[in-house]
């Protein structure tokens, strides 16, 4: 049993599915599903539309906005060229072929997604994997109960496939293991016949929907409770679990009441702080989190925190902290790729070991992979994570349509300067007599100050007669004229 009180939240409203995990009450995990769901784990019928022998890869037309991506590694081989030196994209797939694959990540913004051909189907304790003989048990699985997972399964899987046996499947009988495969073994049977008799683009097979997906692949007996707002939600979750893990089903409980699910154990807080980039700690200290393309830089700060003894006990502390909220961040956020995490540098070998244990520790919660480095001598710790998702950012959030995603805007001198030089140009190439301007409300003010009437000083330069309105449409730097027209035709307000 985990040493946490782990305990799953669902809520479903007609927007979106939110599914909360929690460890002692704290929010560390979110997802969230709306009616544009995920397409991972999704198997399509493509069309290759590309093959590029520079990067080793092909576009393939699965049916979405964007062509699909697969890269070399990701192609099965035909019978042969695996024993070639080398794997040629232009010798496994050309331009025009069909082809089964399934997603491994969702578009995100100019990407489109990453495919396989590589076909996996997910059961409650198995997942079966028809281009592969093997059959593995997971290393989070204790060595006998390995040993039985591992005979039982083998004894019963067709030659030709292959399965992975999930750590949920600890304690499971043979009677509900054999059942997850023959369910398997079934569903690849379908989606093998629709893939022979599909048309590309075509989806074959589509996932679990949000909340049956993570009952199906996280929850387990190391959660004490599950709390589901929503009836139709509730029954589905029940029936499924019933069927799969009826022991579990007795964990799982209506909510009835009134105040909002989430609300009661007061996730927002957790939520919106999660889309900062400052993140406090609770001894004072605080972590900083930079995404940019490449990576994710964080970095550590003991701030307020000064500690009751010496400089490199508090720097301890401080970093210990740091390392468990780290992660929890990494899970919430659901952040990916290369991270590098700027602890605050300490002088003695023994607390960089402790900080290193402490961080893998932490990290032995996460189900995503993760590879870390050690800590360099100035107190830095490179790791990458494997995400499929665009993460709370992505979902919660779009490009600010001032800064485009920038985090700055123009400053207000700059804003001013750029307005007043775009109305000099339209007056300069313009012929009419009179013309009236639109900008943005908040640049209005700013050429409106008291001391710098730029109205009088157009007029004077350009003969022209100028009027100039706050327009909400406008953007900070845009101008637009409203009426133009002979002289008189227009009037500058106040």
């Amino acid at each position: 049993m985990s040493e946490f009180l782990r305990e799953m939240l669902i809520s479903h409203d007609s927007n979106e599915t939110r599914v909360a995990l929690l460890e002692d009450r704290q929010l560390v995990e979110l997802y969230i599903e709306r009616p544009k769901r995920s397409v991972v784990g999704n198997v399509y019928v493509g069309k290759v539309k590309d093959v590029l022998p520079g990067m080793q890869a092909a576009f393939v037309d699965i049916g979405l906005e964007k062509n699909a991506f697969l890269y070399v590694d990701e192609v099965i081989s035909p019978e042969g060229v695996e024993d070639l030196p080398r794997r040629d994209i232009q010798t496994l797939l050309h331009p025009g072929q069909q082809i089964m694959v399934q997603v491994l990540k969702d578009p995100m913004g100019t990407k489109g997604a990453r495919v396989t051909t590589e076909i996996t189907l997910p059961g409650r304790f198995l997942v079966l994997m028809p281009f592969s003989e093997f059959v593995g048990v997971s290393r989070k699985i204790e060595e006998a109960e390995r040993d039985r997972l591992h005979t039982t399964i083998s004894q019963h899987v067709p030659a030709g496939l292959g399965v992975i046996v999930r750590t949920v499947a600890v304690g499971v009988s043979e009677r509900d293991l054999l059942s997850d495969l023959d369910f398997l073994l079934r569903l690849w049977k379908r989606v093998n016949h629709q893939s022979r008799e599909g048309v590309a683009p075509e989806v074959i097979y589509t996932e679990l929907d949000l909340a049956l997906r993570l009952v199906r692949d996280v929850f387990s007996d190391d959660f004490k409770r599950m709390i589901i707002d929503d009836k139709g939600t509730y029954e589905k979750v029940l029936s499924f679990l019933k069927k799969t893990s009826p022991h579990l089903a007795r964990r799982v409980q209506p909510y009835r009441d009134k105040l909002p699910l989430f609300d009661v154990y007061q996730l927002q807080a957790s939520i919106d702080a999660a889309l900062r980039r400052v993140v406090h700690l609770s001894s004072g200290g605080h972590i900083t989190i930079d995404k940019t393309e490449a990576l994710t830089a964080i970095d550590v700060n003991t701030g307020k925190f000064v500690g009751r003894k010496n400089l490199e006990e508090t720097i301890f502390k401080t970093n210990m902290e740091a390392a468990d909220e780290v992660v929890r961040q990494l899970r919430l956020r659901d952040i990916g790729g290369i991270i590098v995490i700027d602890f605050i540098d300490m002088e003695e070998s023994g607390h960089r070991a402790e900080l290193l244990a402490q961080l893998n520790s932490a990290l032995e919660r996460d189900r995503t992979k993760t590879r870390v480095s050690e800590i360099s001598r100035l107190g830095l710790v490179e790791m990458t994570r494997k995400n499929v998702t665009d993460g709370l950012y992505g979902v919660l959030t779009e490009p600010c349509p001032c800064c485009t995603g920038e985090g700055r805007t123009l400053s207000s001198a700059t804003r001013r300067i750029t307005v007043e030089r775009r109305m000099r140009e339209i007056l300069r190439q313009g012929k009419s007599a009179a013309y009236l301007f639109g900008v943005h409300e908040e640049t209005y003010e700013l050429l409106m100050v008291p001391g710098h009437n730029l109205v009088a000083t157009l007029r004077a330069e350009t003969g022209k007669q100028v009027a100039i309105t706050p327009d909400s449409d406008c953007a900070p730097t845009e101008v637009r004229v409203l009426i133009e027209g002979k002289g008189g035709a227009v009037k500058q307000r106040g």
